[in-house]
């Protein structure tokens, strides 16, 4: 069985036993809550779908494969996921955080994080900030490389030395790039999230969420909290998932294509003052995203020189749609003060760049030229309003 990353996401080594005895070229969706056991003492290996259910089980060990990890657990959505990591933690412990974060990671955090004890501390995840701010109560780094909105992105190999060296859990959430591009994991990462929602999906046609684990111990403390909570990911999405991972290298290449010639035309438009794309030679981590991924994305943010102009492309795209989410085969594009990171204080947005000017875009796979040519017609149209 060959182990490259395409071949592995349509084929597992386990698959064609997995499959059921008709030969079906799809994982079958195991629509059950329950199952029968077939005597007393004995089981099936499947009692009831909150802790174990076939099709989920498919859709973690794609997922696991392409990670690199001993296990990967399916949530009912990424922020699900998050939730149960926080239940590794106890009341007095504290975290390291990026300070730039999705709005719904940071929201976690400050609502119910530290209601229920836990303390969190914000920095610019580079080694040194890291490092200056762990405590003798600190037990993890959480991050997102790129970040989101504003693409910050972290040398996961130096903060893994500082984790390692202070017995920390490095903590990375990986869903602007997905396995495809960059594995966390190989750089030192002992838990990686993904909102499965985004790319691993792909159709914005499901809500899911993984955690990829590589220490077996820690994956089944993870399992039995996961039992314990529930929120755990149905049968259909699993299915799902696991169709859409299928042609996860495919819209990838295709999304950054895209990418790399949206950021270059944001470029040489007067009304952008600032374009974050890891992509273009002068982002500051250029250099540290090429030496540890395989790819720069297909996630764009961009600043215009007015808030009016702004909300006025918002309104004048037509191919691209104006909505919350990502890494679908659409374009999407998102007002993150208002929408993704409405709940982060005005202070803590203004210091990361979120201003009532920024716009971000996830990249779809539609041809390029039309994309451009939406762009086009919606910066004109919003000029003229904003001239007017």
């Amino acid at each position: 069985m060959s182990t490259e990353f395409a071949t592995r996401c349509i084929h597992i080594p386990e698959e064609r036993a997995l499959k059921d005895r008709y030969g079906a070229m799809t994982y079958p969706i195991y629509q059950t809550a329950t199952f029968a056991h077939p005597g007393v003492g004995k089981s099936t290996g499947y009692d009831y779908s909150r802790s174990g259910n076939p099709t989920r089980d498919q859709a973690e060990r794609i997922v696991a494969s392409l990670e690199g990890a001993a296990d990967a657990l399916g949530f009912s959505s990424g922020m699900a996921a998050i939730s149960l990591l926080m239940e590794l933690f106890r009341p007095g412990d504290h975290l390291v955080i990026d300070s730039d974060l999705y709005g719904g990671s940071t929201r976690l955090f400050s609502r119910v994080g530290e209601k229920n004890g836990l303390s969190f501390t914000k920095v610019n995840c580079s080694q040194n900030e890291v490092e200056a701010a762990i405590r003798p109560e600190t037990k993890a780094v959480f991050l997102e490389t790129p970040s989101n909105p504003t693409m910050r992105i972290t040398d996961l190999t130096a903060v893994s030395e500082v984790a390692k060296r202070c017995g920390l859990l490095l903590i990375v959430d990986n869903t602007f790039l997905s396995p495809y591009f960059q594995n966390p994991l190989e750089l030192g990462a002992d838990v990686v999230v993904h909102s499965g929602t985004k790319y691993l999906g792909g159709h914005n046609d499901t809500l899911a969420g993984f955690l990829a684990v590589k220490d077996p111990e820690l994956a089944a403390q993870l399992r039995f909290l996961q039992k314990t909570t529930g929120a755990t990911l149905a049968p259909f999405d699993s299915f799902l998932i696991a169709r859409g991972i299928k042609t996860l290298p495919l819209r990838m290449r295709q999304a950054q294509e895209n990418a790399l010639a949206i950021a270059a035309w944001l470029k040489g438009r007067p009304e952008v003052t600032k374009v974050y794309y890891p992509g273009l030679p002068e982002h500051p981590g250029h250099e540290i995203i090429k030496k540890q991924a395989r790819g720069f994305g297909a996630m764009i943010s961009f600043e215009t020189e007015t808030k009016e102009f702004a909300l006025r492309v918002l309104e004048k795209i037509r191919l691209i749609s104006y909505a919350e989410s990502l890494g679908g085969v659409e374009t999407l594009l998102t007002y993150p003060l208002t929408q993704t990171h409405a709940d982060v204080p005005e202070e803590e947005r203004l210091a990361n760049g979120i201003t009532d000017r920024l716009l971000r875009m996830s990249v779809g796979v539609e041809d390029v030229r039309d994309l451009i040519a939406d762009l086009e017609q919606a910066f004109g149209a919003a000029g003229q309003e904003t001239n007017a």
